[in-house]
């Protein structure tokens, strides 16, 4: 086994500013916003690509699931990759990957290819944001300044500005060339990776030579796509789903507890207690946050009555209220106080929501959203940050893939959440339904973090300790 280069030689092969490196920063926003803005895109095209193959709702939904799958299972697998291989090999083929998955969907003569595109995109946009992770860690061992909230929260805000935007992106380029032109975008974006990537990402020298756990690599994606298949459409008769993802679970733990050097090190990560209460965190905040845009959204049309442009005016104050918390909070890191601050404010958006009616004043559903618009902005940042303070430095990618994986989780839950409270319409009491459960995760929310002081601890000079709080 050859070891992995040292901060010190790395330092000497690659000389640059004693500070963080800011011609780093272009690659790593460019890269880390091609996930969402697929991800948001795509909500405007869903109907006009439905019309073009005849398909039913039920059927280009999963264009939208198609892209959290693979995203799911990839951002952990290759953000493991990125820290046995270096940043820069995995983030130019993950964007390379999206150029060509642009390009297959532009061209795409049935809904099935055009699915198929999606997953290709998945697996693409995974790389860039580990990529971006181990970057920042690398930047601190090589500089010795542990500084990187300002760069983490650039990252937040990018992809929160790219999230809010999509939508009207995505419909200024049908407009222009039609839904694929949600597609060719890509290509553009891919391009752009592509020559900043080679431009400015350091290469990584020597490689780590040791093997790729793929038997571990396989099971932890059988769990989590029957999983989150599941999660899409829970129903009694696929009852095999559940079972399936937790036989995998067994064998794979079982086996990542054996081998030399596995995929997942369960030894070390269910030692470090505090990166798996981030995990939970990750998964209960995104939860709520999801819970709210899909069940509020749909309620504003069906239960209030709106146009699907006016509601979307509606949610504007949540979007803003998210940026521009992001923007004035994000050099401070503040872990402990950004995460209580955001599940009160939760608990607080949530029971508001309870006062909600069909014939509620505009002023009450504005504030609703703004509510709950600043814990989306805080809460973010807050896991971001603590993960980067707790996951061992040698595996930043793959934790900071795997924190990826539990807010798409959340997003489905949230999904199957809005289902089973709007059975058959968006009415208010399935909305009321829909803030008990969103009440109940951000109080569990508050409760795993009210009692943890050592998120408290957790500041630069933790990293002289990697992986303890």
């Amino acid at each position: 086994m050859t070891p992995r280069l040292s901060a010190r030689a790395e330092k000497a092969a690659r000389p640059s500013p004693t500070g963080f490196d800011r011609r780093l920063i272009p690659p790593m926003l460019v890269g880390s916003v091609l996930n969402p803005i697929n991800s948001s895109m795509i909500a405007v095209a869903l109907v006009p690509i439905g019309v073009a193959f005849g398909a039913p709702p039920a059927e280009t939904a999963w264009l939208v699931s198609a892209l959290y799958l693979a995203t799911a299972v990839g951002q952990p697998v290759i953000g493991r990759l990125v820290d046995m291989y270096g940043p820069r090999r995995l983030y130019l083929a993950g964007t390379a990957l999206v150029g060509v998955a642009g390009l297959l969907g532009a061209l795409a003569p049935s809904l099935g290819a055009l699915i198929a595109a999606r997953v290709l995109l998945g697996f693409g946009t995974s790389a860039a944001y580990p990529a971006a992770m181990r970057l920042t860690r690398s930047e601190a061992e090589r500089t010795g300044q542990d500084s990187p909230a300002g760069v983490l929260a650039a990252l937040a805000v990018a992809n929160q500005t790219v999230a809010v935007v999509g939508p009207a992106l995505g419909g200024l380029l049908i407009g222009f060339g039609g839904w694929r032109a949600v597609f060719v975008v890509n290509v553009p974006l891919s391009a752009a990776c592509l020559v900043l990537g080679a431009l400015r990402l350091p290469r990584s020298g020597t490689i780590r030579r040791r093997g790729v756990d793929l038997p571990g690599m396989a099971l932890f994606a059988l769990l989590l796509v029957a999983l989150m298949l599941f999660l899409m459409d829970p129903r009694a008769e696929r009852w095999y789903l559940p079972v399936l993802s937790a036989a995998a679970a067994a064998i794979f733990a079982l086996r990542e507890l054996r081998v030399p050097d596995p995929f997942i090190d369960l030894r070390v990560l269910g030692g470090n207690g505090p990166q798996l209460a981030t995990y939970l965190r990750q998964l209960l905040a995104y939860t709520t946050s999801y819970a709210f845009m899909y069940g509020y959204t749909q309620w504003l049309e069906q239960g209030r009555g709106l146009s699907a442009s006016t509601a979307g005016l509606v949610l504007l104050p949540q979007s803003a209220a998210a940026l521009v918390v992001s923007a004035l909070s994000g050099r401070r890191e503040a872990v402990r106080g950004k995460l209580l601050i955001g599940s009160v404010l939760q608990v607080a958006g949530c029971a508001l929501m309870l006062l909600v009616r069909a014939g509620s004043p505009l002023w009450l559903l504005l504030t609703a959203g703004a509510v709950l618009g600043i814990p989306q902005g805080l809460l973010g940042l807050a896991t971001q940050n603590a993960l980067y303070r707790q996951a061992d430095p040698e595996r930043i990618a793959s934790a900071a893939g795997l924190l990826r994986t539990f807010g798409y989780l959340g997003a489905l839950a949230a999904s199957a959440a809005t289902a089973a409270c709007y059975p058959h319409r968006a009415d208010t009491p399935g909305l009321h339904a829909l803030a008990l459960f969103m009440l109940a995760c951000s109080a569990l929310l508050l409760a795993t973090t009210l009692p943890d002081r050592s998120l408290g601890r957790l500041t630069s000079a933790a990293t002289t300790t990697p992986g303890k709080a």
